[in-house]
């Protein structure tokens, strides 16, 4: 059979089972319409239509792929009976049957498309054939074999990549601003991660352009449907280091037909707080030490506190009294009997009760005496010394605008200077405080002490914070002890897929392994560990100049090999200072007459954002601010510190000595921002080059 005969061949399975697709959406429609959720009928008959109706929404939902391809490759098995033939399975996004419920296309994630992934010609997995395609929405473009077997030394399949035509092509195309999937051209080191068991943590150490953030996110997608049940109900978290990096990655779940795993960062784990921008470095380091913990604790248990002298409230022709004695036992009481402290109130407010009931001349009831004194301000005053309902935002608030109870909470864990570093003014109303992202694992912490608070159980509030069947941690390097232990807080079983490069750790928290890491993960099982070593987006010759910096920024660690052995050397542009500017503009306008349609990220040192702003506008560039419009433009300004996990087209890095001077892992910084382009790379300096790159 010809190229072309076997292309109209594909082209007319791949139309046949996109019918089969439609059909099925079609039936999807017309079960939800006769599906009425409404008012009659009885609760249980209600909830019953509930349940089939968010069935088929859920399902319509599956079926929908807007322009991703729904097939993307077949295998052909060796035969194995006796008229010599095989069998042939088309592997796709979701699995699609005929009207007959014959299999037309099969999930990827099924167990027979393994195959598809991880044959090689030593280990052929039962294959004779496997076969990618490479489309453009419902368009069959070409077809690339890979015989095994007999066939496979005489064609050269030995020892390639797998698909090797459908990942080049895939690899050139422009980048959208935002991280498509990689179905189609999963290779064989990443699927073996996606497909890992899910218990237990698992971490991924994986160099730029080695696919690590994607391979995370088809890893949740796979245990999903591998794992359907007890996840859909557990649910899957995926957690990731900022904003944009979130919106960066929101389409591809989706794409992969799971709709319900929840993306965040760490800041929407905590309820009705304010949360924006960070402390100083110093202050930093010390609210992610696990110090911290102590800390918070301490600051809890001495709000705790009994009367310094008795209580005394008049209540008609009489004073009642209460020792502060008994305000000691009641308090002792109450921290032995309560694991949080917000659900004691209401015991010390019963013991405080029946001690001035006991003082009475004459019997008097507690319940009765509650509703008469409970606004009494002597007996308000009590409570709030001895046993105080508070919010994490209210702890917080209190701890650090009072240097007492600061010194009172942390005198025996941190030094003054820690203490002081602490220090900030205290709002009279809570909720005019703005939390920093340094404060949020401080805010659980609280939380997990402290409890719901009375109102907020009224609500639906647990003591407990939700938790979830797995949990997917991105740029895991870089999260302090304390972020690491609020993420445990939230995993249910110890499941957890860990993803980052000790390499590009650059926070107040640069990790200097993954031990750091695990000794504050979940230990239920042995962690196990992974590493993607090949390079899939970044070119040799901008991979070739990374890893100079990589030499000395982690002379431990490898930098990936790439698998795209050409491309245009990185350029280097140098100017006098107040050139910058202009020099930027130029810069950016030979990256986009370079990539056409591609995107150009101008990734530099956060203090020059707004002077690259003004010249970019002045030079009549349109663009946009990765920090408050994402990647929507096709140039955007990125802070150095935001351009981890992210893929460009083409960058031009600007000023690397200022990015080795400002930030903390000055040279694993400049290591992050010399790799997230997949074409083209320019270094615009006024000041001199870092020794690394003037070699």
């Amino acid at each position: 059979m010809t190229v072309d005969s076997e292309l109209e061949a594909e082209q007319a399975y791949i139309d046949h089972a996109y019918r089969c697709l439609d059909e099925a959406r079609a039936r999807a429609n017309q079960l939800q319409n006769l599906v009425e959720v409404g008012r009659g009928g009885t609760e249980q008959a209600r909830f019953e239509r509930e349940v089939i109706f968010d069935t088929i929404a859920n399902r319509l939902a599956h079926l929908h792929l807007g322009d991703q391809s729904l097939c993307f490759g077949r295998i052909d098995t060796e035969p194995s009976n006796g008229d010599g033939s095989g069998d042939r399975f088309y592997i796709g996004r979701i699995a699609v049957s005929d009207a007959n419920q014959e299999p037309v296309i099969v999930d990827w994630r099924a167990p027979v498309a393994e195959a598809f992934y991880r044959a090689t010609g030593r280990v052929p997995m039962g294959l004779a054939r496997r076969r990618h395609f490479i489309t453009r929405g419902r368009e069959l473009l070409d077809i690339d074999d890979e015989l095994f077997g007999e066939h496979a030394t005489a064609t050269g399949a030995e020892g390639r990549l797998r698909g090797q035509g459908a990942l080049i092509a895939a690899l050139e195309t422009a980048r959208s601003g935002r991280l498509g999937d990689i179905v189609g051209t999963i290779q064989a080191e990443q699927d073996e991660i996606i497909r890992s068991p899910l218990p237990g943590v698992l971490v991924v150490q994986g160099g730029p352009g080695t696919g690590k953030t994607v391979v995370a996110l088809h890893r949740a997608a796979y245990l999903l449907y591998s794992h359907r049940f007890p996840l859909e109900d557990q649910g899957v978290l995926v957690v990731g280091p900022n904003r944009l990096f979130l919106a960066y990655i929101e389409q591809v779940l989706p794409s992969l037909g799971e709709a319900g795993v929840e993306l965040v960062v760490l800041a929407d784990l905590v309820d009705s707080v304010r949360v924006r921008g960070n402390d100083e470095p110093v202050t930093a380091r010390i609210k992610g030490d696990a110090r911290m913990g102590k800390v918070v604790a301490k600051a809890v248990r001495d709000r705790e506190r009994p009367l310094r002298e008795d209580l005394r409230v008049g209540h008609g022709l009489q004073i009642l009294r209460v020792e502060a004695e008994r305000t000691q036992r009641i308090v002792s009481e109450a921290r032995r009997r309560y694991r949080f402290h917000n659900s004691g109130r209401r015991y010390v407010e019963h013991q405080l009760f029946e001690a001035l009931a006991e003082s009475s001349r004459s019997p008097l009831d507690p319940g009765q005496l509650r509703v008469a004194l409970r606004h009494a301000p002597e007996v308000r005053e009590a409570l709030e010394r001895m046993w105080p309902v508070l919010t994490p935002a209210e702890l917080l608030n209190d701890l650090f605008g009072s240097i007492g109870l600061l010194r009172l909470a942390a005198g025996s864990v941190l030094s003054d200077g820690e203490i002081d570093a602490l220090r900030r003014p205290r709002r009279q109303d809570v909720d005019d405080v703005v939390f920093t992202q340094d404060d949020v694992p401080l805010l659980d912490e609280a939380r997990a002490r402290l409890g719901a608070t009375p109102r907020s159980k009224r609500h639906g509030e647990d003591d407990e914070p939700r938790t979830y069947g797995h949990i997917v941690v991105d740029e895991a390097q870089d999260l302090s002890p304390m972020q690491l232990r609020m993420l445990t807080r939230r995993s249910l079983n110890g499941s957890m897929t860990v993803v980052g490069d000790i390499a590009q750790s650059t926070g107040a928290w640069a990790h200097a392994g993954w031990e750091e890491v695990l000794a504050l993960l979940p230990q239920r099982r042995p962690a196990r560990r992974a590493e993607l070593t090949i390079g899939y987006r970044i070119p040799a010759p901008n991979m070739a100049l990374a890893a100079r910096v990589l030499r000395d920024a982690a002379p431990d660690l490898r930098p990936p090999t790439s698998v795209r052995r050409d491309g245009r050397p990185p350029r280097f542009v140098g100017v006098d200072g107040p050139d910058l500017g202009a020099a930027v503009a130029a810069a950016v306008r030979d990256e986009i007459a370079e990539v056409g349609q591609g995107n150009v990220g101008v990734i530099c040192p956060g203090r020059l954002v707004p002077a690259l702003t003004a010249a970019l506008a002045e030079g009549g560039i349109d663009h946009g601010v990765a920090v408050s419009q994402g990647l929507d433009h096709q140039v955007t300004i990125v802070p150095v510190l935001m351009a981890k996990g992210l893929e460009l087209d083409a960058t031009v890095v600007v000023e690397p000595a200022t990015i080795v001077a400002d930030e903390a892992q000055g040279l694993r910084a400049l290591y992050v921002a010399l790799t997230r382009a997949t074409k083209a790379l320019t270094v615009v300096h006024a000041e001199p080059l870092p020794a690394v790159l003037a070699e």
